[in-house]
């Protein structure tokens, strides 16, 4: 297994009084120190997890890994770096493995053209990239350099981290570590057991490859420029037209190039017109949906439930990741792999008759 825990003696930043304290407590044993030593950086990481692996499930595998390693490795820290440097080092080699095992995931979009007249094709949902709830974002502040290019909202957005699955493994990480998270590429040279003058070069090509691949403007952009108050609105008509079976109403509020895809199904539409035949057009009369208003992936979603006559409610069946273009919808993810909800914190079922609950 590759030497993912030797630290780099140049780092230029050392653990804290606090963190020497926890330290030495944790080296002799004391796993409350350690949990106090790693505890602050857990949400960060488990989002830096998800950056390299584009699946929750696969995350948080790989960060439970990390920090079995993160403890079996603590006798070995010397405190040459800070325990943020070390941390990042371990998880992101522990991601590194994980890549390794398994193939990339990516979108329906990126996965084939789009096929409205083929046979609806349901594959394995190890190859989709999952959605991610906006609670377990991990945020900085402080961290980051004034370098790093993205803001680490906007770099759980489906089109980032769709764009990241298309880089090397080495590239996605040197990427991630430079201008997500903002170390130094002599701190990521020793991560990656390489060189500055390599990591630089990777950068260079990654953000080429990125950059070709995201819209004009984040989606933390369009929602700072249309506001929280027309936000509200935009998806406030989004629901209330799926509850009253209306199609017109959401296509009015479709870009000209929309996109609407199923993940896990293969298939997926493009252009306002193809959107509405497919996916609107056979969406049912009035009391059919119920739909919550929610977060993923930094972005506006709405988790959907369907009427089940034979268990008395309404039964959750995809979470609709919405991507504006102002205030017009220019994409619609309605993951349908419901397996990945239980961290939104969703209900499984709305009664029939009841209010529809909100979410925190």
């Amino acid at each position: 297994m590759r030497a993912v825990y030797v630290l780099d003696v140049s780092a230029p930043s050392t653990p804290s009084v606090a963190e020497q304290r926890a330290l030495l407590e944790a080296a002799r044993g004391g796993e409350d120190a350690f949990r106090r030593l790693v505890e602050p950086h857990h949400a960060a990481l488990h989002a830096h997890c998800y950056r390299m692996l584009g699946s929750l499930h696969d995350a948080e595998d790989a960060l439970q890994e990390a920090m079995l390693r993160a403890w079996r490795a603590l006798p070995r820290f010397e405190a040459r770096s800070s325990v943020r440097t070390w941390l990042y080092r371990i998880a992101t080699n522990t991601c590194l493995d994980a890549i390794a095992r398994r193939p990339k995931r990516v979108l329906p979009i990126d996965y084939g053209p789009p096929g409205p007249d083929e046979p609806e094709q349901r594959l394995t949902e190890t190859i989709w990239i999952e959605p991610y709830p906006d609670e377990q974002i991990g945020l900085e502040d402080g961290y980051a350099s004034p370098e790093a290019r993205y803001e680490q909202r906007e770099a759980v957005e489906l089109a980032f981290v769709a764009a990241l699955q298309h880089l090397s493994p080495r590239q996605r990480a040197v990427l991630i570590l430079r201008e997500v998270l903002g170390f130094s590429a002599r701190e990521v040279a020793a991560t990656l057991e390489t060189t500055v003058v390599s990591v630089n070069s990777a950068l260079q090509r990654a953000r080429k490859t990125v950059d070709e691949r995201l819209p004009e403007q984040s989606q933390q952009a369009t929602l700072r420029a249309i506001g929280d108050e027309q936000l509200n609105e935009v998806v406030q008509r989004f629901m209330d037209a799926l509850e009253n079976g209306e199609v017109e109403p959401i296509l009015s509020m479709l870009a000209d190039d929309a996109t609407f895809a199923m993940p896990p199904f293969a298939r997926w539409w493009h252009g306002r017109e193809a959107v509405a035949d497919s996916w609107l057009a056979p969406s049912g009369p009035a009391g059919e949906l119920r739909c919550i208003a929610t977060r993923a992936n930094g972005q506006p979603a709405v988790a959907t439930y369907a009427r089940s006559q034979e268990a008395g409610s309404y039964l959750l069946i995809a979470l609709d990741v919405l991507t504006l273009e102002g205030a017009q919808i220019a994409g619609v993810m309605a993951f349908r792999t419901t397996d990945a909800f239980d961290a939104f914190g969703l209900p499984e079922a709305i009664p029939a008759g009841a209010a529809t609950p909100a979410v925190d």
